[in-house]
């Protein structure tokens, strides 16, 4: 192996910082929501889609921007990205209509999606095996910092100034990231193959239809017209688009994806694992947040500090994750981390509107312990599977992996609990309380007997949507358990590499 890199422990503050602008902006958006919705008289479904629109985008895109970074640079498309981020975010701070900020979502996916391959593929292309552990809890760590941060952040401005102000403090960090990234960064690329422009459009097409299908279901029902209609054509374009991308891309002899890398079981078995926790994981922080400021009666700010006990916890996660991987092996501390994941929502499914903070609190601790212990370790065994000339578009893969896991976990949790709701709440309730827990209490007007059955209603419901939270974790586990390899990371890079060399 070639000499480490001198500067590779600043190139990784480069990448924190370009990651961190990712966390600070998903987390203090979700704290922002009842502001919004309030200011600009968005729906339930205007706020799926300002959450939803920045993932559909950003699924769609990531393999062509993982193969872009490549190619043309890492650095190079990764700064581009920053650039089109934060200038999205400046755009943002003067929407005054749930469309507007759609729209600034969109543009804020498309430089999201050329950031998140490229930070991960330079991390694996700079450390070596011996330090891409601690590199990847360092990385981690400080999206963590951020996780807890941000809403904090968050809540402190939307009380002193409004919601706008949330997608600004992007704008510094964005600025700090392309500095330092100029700066500090060296560029990094694979060789130049022949660009495959019908597997980027293949990809684009296929995973975006995808996205929006899933997201398209909690409107039409799990199983009640999820393949008739627009959303039947949608799926349809999916599955061509889709099948044709992987048919095309086993024949061209450039392809823009490797898809060799499923054959590696450390890589599909991580893959397909984390996606099973996105899926769990879809809407926890949503449907929490709702339940701290709707029926905890949280400030934003109290609200932000609610999730401290996460991101400290997953903090020690990481870093007592970075140790015991070299010695259990991957396998046995995702198989670990997962179990006490699914723990947690196992005990968030007891919480009632009565319950209070302190089972949450519990709760998300485990969650945090959890998290830091499986997901670092998850994505350590599959990076390390793949060759350092393929690194972009091999992380993008994996990302959109986990991206379409997101997407489902949030129309299938987000589908449960509002029909959940619909259905725990008084028959003789306002039609217009039945649609959603800020509905109801905006329209309870002081009756204590419809706020009480709102938010008995909306606990009844977040119980189930754990409950299946659960199940997804633990199928991920088993997934890992089954599928991935037991042996320490750096005896199974070795394996798979003479391996591919063999082939």
């Amino acid at each position: 192996m070639e000499a480490r890199n001198p500067r590779r422990w600043w190139i990784l503050v480069v990448l924190c910082l370009s990651s961190l602008v990712l966390v600070v902006d998903s987390m203090a958006l979700t704290v922002a929501v009842p502001a919004m919705t309030e200011d600009i008289g968005a729906s339930a479904q205007d706020i799926q889609w300002i959450l939803d629109s920045y993932i559909l985008v950003f699924a769609g895109l990531l393999l062509a921007s993982g193969s872009l970074g490549d190619r043309f640079g890492r650095r190079k498309v990764m700064i581009i990205g920053l650039l089109l981020f934060g200038a999205a975010s400046l755009a943002a701070t003067f929407c005054t209509s749930p469309g507007e900020v759609i729209a600034v979502r969109i543009a804020m996916g498309v430089g999201g999606a050329l950031i998140m391959p490229s930070t991960l593929s330079i991390l694996i292309t700079v450390f070596d095996e011996q330090e891409r552990g601690r590199a990847m809890a360092a990385w981690s760590s400080v999206s963590m910092l951020g996780l807890v941060g941000s809403p904090v952040l968050g809540g402190v401005l939307i009380d002193h100034f409004s919601w706008h102000s949330i997608f600004f403090i992007n704008v510094p960090v964005v600025a700090l990231a392309v500095l330092a990234g100029l700066v500090l960064m060296p560029e990094s690329k694979g060789p130049w193959l022949r660009p495959d422009p019908l597997g980027a459009v293949l990809s684009a097409a296929g995973m975006t239809a995808l996205v929006w299908w899933i997201i398209e279901l909690p409107q039409h029902g799990a199983f009640g017209g999820p393949f008739g209609g627009r959303s039947g054509i949608t799926l349809a374009v999916a599955v061509v688009a889709l099948g044709g991308f992987v048919i095309w891309e086993n024949v061209t002899t450039a392809p823009m994806v490797p898809l060799v890398l499923f054959k590696h079981r450390d890589f599909s078995g991580g893959s397909l694992s984390l996606a099973l926790v996105q899926i769990g994981n879809g809407g926890l922080l949503l449907v929490l947040t709702q339940y701290l400021q709707f029926v905890l009666g949280y400030s934003p700010v109290k609200a932000g500090l609610a999730f401290v006990p996460l991101a400290v916890a997953a903090l020690a996660g990481n870093f007592a994750g970075a140790g015991l991987a070299a010695k259990l092996g991957n396998r046995l501390l995702v198989l670990a981390g997962m179990l006490v994941m699914a723990a947690s929502f196992a005990l968030l499914t007891t919480v009632s509107a009565g319950t209070g903070f302190a089972v949450p609190a519990v709760a998300l601790g485990l969650l945090g312990l959890g998290a830091g212990l499986a997901m670092p370790a998850a994505v350590g065994a599959l990076m390390g599977t793949i060759p350092a000339e393929q690194a972009g578009v091999g992380s993008a893969l994996n990302d959109t992996i986990q991206q379409a896991g997101t997407a489902l976990g949030i129309a299938i949790l987000g589908s449960l609990l509002s029909s959940g709701f619909a259905r725990e709440m008084p028959a003789g309730a306002p039609e217009e309380a039945k649609h959603s827990i800020a509905g109801a209490l905006a329209v309870a007007h002081g009756d204590a007997g419809l706020i009480a059955a709102a938010r008995e209603a909306f606990t009844a419901s977040m119980s189930t949507t754990f409950t299946v939270s659960a199940i997804g974790v633990l199928a991920a586990a088993l997934v890992a358990t089954l599928v991935m390899r037991g042996a320490k990371p750096e005896a199974v890079a070795t394996e798979e590499r003479e391996a591919e060399l063999a082939a």
